[in-house]
């Protein structure tokens, strides 16, 4: 089979934040694979650049960028956006993936911590969207990806910001996503919602309470009773990305396991 064969994304140019590893770079690494340039953005700019590395010794080609991004920074936006584009020759898709967490119940969490979290889950993503659009608009049809989480459904309160800010960016998806219906744009914007990922998120998980331990805790209520891998998200993300899904928008799809339906 060639590449010619699989290619759902040829001719796609996407960025992803939150690329040095994880979703973010199984996700950079499959939608290369299927065509698409990748610049990775994260604020591991060593790891995002060694992704994109391998990305490229892979090809034996240059079909991936990187730099290093802080998403809270607004001014860095556009710089990198246009530095993205001038790499790849435009700008097709955007993955807002960046994400961090916090312990606490409303009580307890502190305002700095309230305030870090929505900074990079929610602020971060409305950055992204407001400035890449006017690529975006410049390489239509486009495609907008915002990872959310099944938080954003099924609450734990000592996440108490983690849940509000992944509910956040189910909302602000669907905005987004109407908003460039009306203008009649061919830009859609998805939001996807995983469950526990096997990625470093839950590796303190396992060294506290031992890998067999914490898979119990973390897909307790979970009706397939396993973790997810970052290929599953990453396949949801290639579907979004690709044409195929061209008439879905201000969607919300769930990469769960079944979690959120019981």
């Amino acid at each position: 089979m060639t590449l010619a064969d699989t290619a759902r994304l040829a001719g796609k140019r996407a960025y992803i934040t939150g690329g040095a590893g994880g979703l973010g770079g199984a996700m950079a690494k499959l939608f290369a694979r299927h065509g698409a340039k990748v610049f990775l953005a994260d604020i591991d700019g060593d790891g995002a650049r060694a992704q994109a590395a391998a990305i490229n010794a892979e090809h034996d080609d240059t079909v991936a960028w990187s730099a290093a991004q802080n998403v809270r920074d607004e001014a860095l936006w556009p710089t990198l956006l246009e530095q993205a584009a001038q790499a790849m020759g435009g700008l097709s898709v955007l993955v807002n993936n960046a994400g961090i967490g916090a312990l606490g119940g409303v009580e307890s969490l502190a305002t700095k911590d309230w305030q870090r979290v929505m900074g990079v889950n929610v602020e971060a993503v409305y950055f992204g969207c407001k400035y890449a659009l006017p690529w975006l608009k410049q390489s239509q049809p486009g495609s907008i990806i915002n990872i959310s989480s099944m938080a954003a459904y099924k609450v734990d309160p000592d996440y108490t910001v983690y849940n509000a800010s992944k509910a956040a960016v189910a909302s602000l998806s669907k905005s987004v996503a109407v908003d460039c219906a009306r203008q009649q744009l061919a830009i859609r914007c998805n939001s996807i919602h995983p469950a526990f990922i096997r990625t470093g998120i839950v590796e303190p998980f396992f060294q506290q309470l031992g890998e067999e331990e914490a898979i119990r805790k973390l897909t307790r209520g979970n009706p397939m009773r396993r973790l997810g891998e970052p290929d599953d998200v990453a396949y949801a993300a290639l579907y979004l990305a690709s044409d195929e899904s061209r008439y879905v928008t201000a969607a919300e799809l769930r990469v769960d396991g079944g979690a959120s339906a019981v």
